[in-house]
């Protein structure tokens, strides 16, 4: 790929956002690229856990291409949302869990992709924001809707329409990261988290993922009957045998996916 480096061991795969030299800002080859990969990535039968980060020290994702943003008008802005929004919902939908690991800036696009993971660890430097609207611009690629839903309406519209950066322990307060860690150890500890998760069983994680994204969407009484289908249809798997025969047997499980 000419955009990313991807590489995997024991079910965790790290993809790597590889434009350092232009702060791994998004581009449309880099979208098209990464919505391909994507679905390459949900075929895969080996991957239990993916994390997303930045090349180099600086940034995770700079923000987009606002070049090619300065020269679209409505048709093309349109197409430019549709495609980088469809991007990010491949990783959204992706079966596995999804770890943002955000080693600096997270701006704009970048910060919506951070969003579009299940979840986010961010290095004690990072910054994050979406900026859009000091360019004239308003978010595009999901940022207005995720964030949300995330931390709240109130605050995420200070977040956009102030379009300031915060820090690391702002945006840890505020709910948008779960943990913080220093440069250093940022990837580290991630994949501690990417390797807890891997050994847990993969056909439990995928039905937990859907119950609580298709029911993040839904009243809550169809958003139960929603964890009723997964919760059954674990049952009837391979893993739920081994995994609970283990646990009376006071073993590790071996769990297979099936």
């Amino acid at each position: 790929m000419d955009n990313f480096i991807y590489e995997e061991n024991d079910g965790i795969g790290i993809l790597t956002i590889s434009r350092e030299k232009v702060l791994n800002a998004l581009n449309t080859d880099l979208i098209k690229e990464g919505s391909i990969f994507m679905d390459t990535l949900n075929d895969s039968t080996t991957l239990r856990v993916l994390v997303i980060t930045g090349a180099g020290s600086k940034s995770f994702v700079a923000g987009a291409d606002i070049l090619g943003l300065q020269k679209a008008g409505t048709e093309e802005g349109r197409k430019n949302a549709i495609l980088g929004r469809n991007f990010f919902q491949k990783i959204e939908d992706l079966s596995v869990p999804v770890i943002a690991a955000i080693n600096g800036f997270a701006l704009g696009g970048g910060l919506e992709l951070a969003l579009s993971c299940d979840f986010r660890y961010a290095s004690t430097k990072a910054k994050l924001g979406l900026p859009e609207v000091g360019l004239g611009l308003i978010p595009g690629y999901g940022g207005t809707q995720r964030l949300s839903r995330l931390i709240g309406i109130g605050k995420a519209k200070e977040y956009v329409f102030t379009g300031d950066m915060v820090r690391a322990d702002q945006a840890l307060t505020d709910g948008l990261v779960n943990k913080l860690f220093e440069p250093e150890q940022l990837i580290e500890e991630t994949l501690k988290v990417a390797k807890l998760i891997a050994s847990r069983g993969p056909l439990a994680i995928k039905s937990a993922k859907r119950a609580i994204n298709i029911g993040s969407q839904l009243d809550l009484q169809s958003a139960l009957n929603v964890e009723t289908l997964e919760f059954s249809y674990v049952c009837g798997t391979e893993d739920k045998t081994e995994g609970t025969t283990a646990f009376l047997e006071k073993r590790n499980a071996v769990f297979t996916g099936k």
